[in-house]
């Protein structure tokens, strides 16, 4: 789709307020120009029950939001997509592969904010295009057959993509904001909130007790009109350890302070692990080390594990985005595992959680 069908008139600056203001589409008008076919929302909702279903202890397999840190590039990222689809068919009885397709991306001062906002990686910070473009790369994926998740990082672009998720992540910079608490509350799909910068557990925990219960809040409706949104509340979230400024806390006695953190707040212990970020020290290559051990954890009986998350395109590292021309399959945002390495870590990961399920199925006989 053409930004330009998309585009409506640019406002007046005001005298008060130099700054130009460009309407965008409604998430209503976004989503019947690229509809959701009856097929593919059937399909979102049979994903969306099976990762409750894990997060219930209903179905013992690994939950594992694998891809991109961020996606730039369309090619790269379908192509990532049909492999991961492929993976995820031939590991299925062991773990859920789900598309990590993150569109938005934090920053601390300035950078490169996501496809959603510079589709064209030129600072012209197209948002029609990207909207646009990131709902099309969203729903291909949808098409290979995969669950597909993505952060939510400004409340007023998840109406745009909310309906195409089997599952959202709220970052460790915006777990303690009400604004996304409430707009948690009123998903329907799972969510995960990660630990906060200093690496506690005690926010996220306040955040999963906020988006439990409804809320009436400042919102937009599928119209883009401003709205008093009532939501009735997420029973579907849990916890995300990402490290923190004191380092990783993926190991055991970590694990198990987050657990008690979680049952003290009145909160199901359920933990998914974010490999990358501050669990590697920020080096992609020493994610299968922390993937190893969480999954060590989990063979030797903690359920409270049910996933991981891990950062992962086609090939290894991440580049800047200033060189000319960019490298095909690399990050431009975080460094990633190539697929090789993700391939092999999976496929053995699933090989030791098969025989672990063997071997108890040969002692129950």
């Amino acid at each position: 789709m053409q930004s330009s069908t998309l585009a409506l008139p640019l406002s007046e600056p005001t005298a008060a307020n130099s700054a130009v203001s460009q309407r965008l589409p409604s998430p209503l008008l976004l989503k019947q120009q690229m509809p959701l076919s009856t097929a593919l929302a059937a399909q979102v909702e049979r994903h969306r029950k099976a990762v409750r279903a894990i997060l219930n202890g209903e179905d013992s397999r690994l939950l594992l939001i694998v891809g991109p840190c961020s996606l730039h590039d369309p090619r790269s990222a379908r192509e990532y997509a049909q492999r991961l689809a492929r993976l995820g068919a031939e590991v299925s009885d062991q773990m859920l592969l789900v598309m990590r397709a993150y569109v938005e991306k934090p920053r601390t001062t300035v950078g490169w904010k996501g496809l959603a906002y510079d589709p064209h990686l030129d600072g012209s910070d197209d948002m029609h295009a990207g909207i646009a473009l990131s709902r099309g790369l969203m729903l291909s994926m949808l098409e290979c057959g995969l669950p597909v998740a993505t952060e939510l990082l400004q409340p007023m672009a998840a109406g745009y993509f909310d309906d195409l998720l089997s599952w959202a992540a709220i970052g460790a910079r915006t777990t303690e904001s009400q604004i996304h608490r409430e707009m948690v509350s009123g998903l329907g799909l799972p969510a995960g909130f990660k630990n906060g910068t200093d690496g506690g557990v005690g926010i996220a925990c306040d955040a999963i007790r906020s988006a439990a219960h409804g809320h009436r809040h400042f919102g937009m409706d599928a119209q883009g009109f401003p709205a008093i949104i009532e939501t009735l509340g997420n029973p579907d979230t849990h916890l995300v350890l990402r490290g923190g400024n004191q380092g990783p806390n993926y190991d055991r006695q970590s694990i198990a302070l987050a657990r008690q953190g979680l049952a003290k707040s009145g909160v199901s212990p359920r933990v998914m692990v974010d490999c990358s970020h501050a669990n590697s020290g920020k080096d992609p290559m020493r994610q299968p080390q922390v993937f190893n051990e969480v999954l060590e954890q989990r063979l030797q009986g903690d359920t409270s594990l049910i996933g991981m998350m891990l950062e992962s395109h086609l090939f290894d590292g991440c580049q800047a985005l200033g060189n000319a021309p960019l490298k095909y399959g690399v990050s431009i945002t975080d460094g990633c595992l190539g697929w090789d390495g993700t391939e092999a870590l999976l496929r053995q990961g699933a090989a030791a959680l098969r025989d672990i399920a063997q071997e108890k199925s040969a002692a129950i006989r």
